[in-house]
C-alpha cells in the first residue's frame, strides 16, 4: 500500500522498542515505553498559507526525526507494519 499524506502531515516509522535495559533487564512487553523516534516514510506537499502559497515541509523522506510521547495519535497498519500519520509541527527535531 502506498500512502500519500495531505498539506503537513508526515508519515513516520517508529524505530524498534528496546527490549533490555542499560543494565541487562529484560523487559515485559507491558512495561516497555514506545520510543520517540522515527524514520519519516512519507510527506505531503506542504502547509497552505493564507495568501495562497504553499510552504514545503521541512523533513524529507529518510529522516530520522524526534518527536513527543503522545504524537501522532493517528496509527494506521500498512503491509504488516504500524506506521504514525502526524502533523509536522509535532516534529520535535531532526537526528543527523
Amino acid at each position: 500500500m502506498k500512502i500519500r499524506p495531505l498539506y503537513d502531515r508526515v508519515v513516520i516509522r517508529r524505530k524498534e522498542e528496546e527490549e533490555t535495559t542499560a543494565g541487562g533487564i529484560v523487559l515485559p512487553g507491558s512495561a516497555k515505553e514506545k520510543p520517540n523516534q522515527g524514520e519519516v516514510v512519507a510527506v505531503g506537499d506542504g502547509k497552505a498559507l493564507d495568501n495562497g502559497e504553499t510552504r514545503p515541509v521541512a523533513v524529507k523522506v529518510g529522516d530520522t526525526v524526534v518527536f513527543g510521547q503522545y504524537a501522532g495519535s493517528n496509527t494506521i497498519e500498512a503491509d504488516g507494519e504500524e506506521l504514525i500519520i502526524m502533523g509536522e509541527s509535532e516534529i520535535y527535531a531532526v537526528v543527523e
